[in-house]
């Protein structure tokens, strides 16, 4: 199993929106009392994406893409790989 983190600046615009419209798209629909649009959803993981606490994940294995939150306990895992 071969994971890398992506940094997002290695990315096109694009292509991270792309992805990131993936993941939340992935993520179901169950916004909790007040429901986000598309674009605020993109616009708050990509923030979260660019100040680092959120990293891109790429698996070789099953050529994906997901996304993580930086201190989310499977990193650690992950790393251990």
């Amino acid at each position: 199993m071969s994971i890398h983190i992506i940094p997002v600046n290695k990315l096109s615009a694009h292509a991270l929106k792309g992805v990131i419209e993936e993941f939340i798209s992935r993520n179901g629909t169950d916004y909790g009392a007040i429901e986000a649009s598309l674009e605020t959803m993109v616009r708050q993981v990509k923030s979260k994406l660019k100040d680092g606490s959120a990293v891109l994940v790429f698996d070789d294995e099953t050529e994906t893409t997901n996304i993580f939150l930086a201190d989310d306990p499977i990193l650690k895992k992950l790393e251990g790989v």
